[in-house]
């Protein structure tokens, strides 16, 4: 490692020895500077320092050919500067490069860890292969800003997908990234979703059963040639529980005394524990036991259903309610509740949200109740009844005429 003046002239002339794959050369004249020849005649200006430990460490500055050699002097100097102030010149640039892709990060962090806990996790990789990955799959998680998440967001309204489309994506992303940035991901600071703002979106379904639409579906359900669909379907309306809560109950997670049913993973991961009315403790001691763990067994397998859906969509053909769908027998629960006086609150814990904003997509009244609530109002205030009569109000007529 020869240390020698360097000069522009040698700079440019110095080759590599025959026989060797690079030499590196010294400036005594800027300490730390080093010039690396290389046998393909690459060359490239490096400063070579101890870090703050006492480790030797290389920093490339720039290739030969874009910078003179004056000006790599003047970024060596630059550099020692940094490191004689705590600065590790290099930490930014290990920084760069340790900052994974989307597409790496959610490959190597997202997936093994919503595969953990998150039933719908499969939901969520189709989401992301499909719409995410294609859009963000090669950035830097550093490179994705605010207005690339808005231009795909209202990207996807331009391509005909349904808001609602739009809006799972955004709240996935919004979510892994939340991950990211929890997580100390490097490279991520920030939420580049965050304040993005969903779609309005007034065109969710949302299908409630009246008290006869329940009763025929109860009717068609016991004709059904799937025998526990007699438990499945009412367990659901009485319940108000998820369709993948029901079908995994164990009879273990009931405790008949306290009338209280501890499903122990739910939707949020985390368990929760719902009230069991007499209706359901009926429903429970019909059910044949038959020593199986599960309540709700298929009986071939003696294990969960994976689908009831060929049985059910029968028997809601049957009763004449094609368009219900298993998911809407929990809104009719939610309905019921509010219908009958009960509080949002109260739906709310039962229901297990851990937002209010849930629940309130559940609590749309009856028409009825609507009007026996704005009838209060007259009843509450009497005197605003004292209205004019038909023949007053031709009176009236006649003398503004």
């Amino acid at each position: 490692m020869p240390i020698i003046v360097l000069t522009p002239r040698l700079v440019k002339s110095t080759t590599c020895p025959a026989g060797k794959d690079k030499v590196n050369i010294f400036d005594s004249h800027c300490k730390g500077l080093m010039l690396e020849v290389r046998h393909t005649g690459g060359k490239t200006f490096y400063m070579r320092y101890q870090d703050a430990r006492g480790k030797t460490r290389q920093l490339r500055l720039a290739d030969e050919q874009d910078v003179s050699l004056a000006q790599a002097r003047q970024l060596c100097n630059q550099r020692r500067s940094q490191i004689a102030l705590g600065i590790d010149p290099t930490a930014d640039q290990a920084i760069l490069r340790s900052v994974p892709t989307f597409a790496d990060f959610i490959h190597e962090r997202y997936m093994p860890f919503v595969k953990g806990y998150k039933k719908s996790w499969v939901s969520d990789d189709s989401y992301l292969r499909n719409h995410l990955l294609p859009a963000f799959g090669k950035m830097h998680l550093d490179e994705i800003t605010k207005r690339d998440v808005i231009a795909f967001h209202h990207g996807m309204r331009t391509k005909d997908y349904a808001l609602g489309t739009a809006n799972r994506c955004l709240i996935l992303l919004r979510y892994a990234m939340n991950l990211a940035v929890r997580w100390e991901i490097p490279g991520m600071k920030v939420n580049p979703t965050k304040d993005v703002a969903l779609f309005e979106d007034h065109n969710g379904k949302e299908r409630y059963l009246t008290q006869d639409e329940a009763q025929r579906i109860f009717e068609a359900v016991r004709q059904s040639e799937n025998r526990m669909l007699q438990y499945i379907i009412p367990m659901l309306i009485l319940t108000g529980a998820r369709k993948r809560e029901v079908l995994d109950a164990k009879w273990t997670d009931f405790d008949l005394d306290r009338k209280q049913w501890r499903i122990p993973t739910t939707k949020a991961g985390k368990p929760r524990h719902v009230p069991l009315s007499d209706g359901v403790l009926q429903l429970l001691d019909t059910i044949p036991h038959d020593d199986c763990v599960w309540v709700f067994a298929n009986p071939k397998s003696r294990m969960p259903y994976v689908s009831i859906f060929c049985s059910w969509d029968t028997a809601r053909k049957r009763a004449g309610l094609a368009d219900v769908r298993i998911h809407d027998l929990r809104h009719s629960f939610a309905s019921f509740l509010v219908n009958a006086g009960r509080s949002l609150y109260e739906v709310q814990k039962i229901l297990g949200h851990t937002q209010v904003k849930t629940t309130q997509r559940y609590a749309h009244l009856s028409q009825d109740t609507l009007i026996d609530a704005a009838n209060q109002v007259a009843k509450a205030v009497p005197l605003m009844l004292a209205l004019p009569n038909r023949v007053d109000e031709v009176r009236l007529v006649r003398v503004e005429v």
